[in-house]
């Protein structure tokens, strides 16, 4: 069984963190709304929405 994909970034031109999650089958199935200035309250809204990773 595949599982979805977290992607837990920075953006390199706002240097504002957000999260992306992906299906197995390559779409979209979740992003965050809006930035984070630290990359803690960043996971802390990726955990609220699925998200075990650190």
């Amino acid at each position: 069984m595949a599982t979805d994909v977290w992607l837990i970034y920075q953006n390199p031109t706002t240097k504002l963190w957000r999260w992306r999650r992906t299906a197995s089958n390559g779409e979209i199935v979740g992003a965050s709304t809006e930035s984070y200035k630290n990359r803690a309250e960043c996971v802390a809204n990726a955990k609220r929405h699925g998200y075990t990773g650190t």
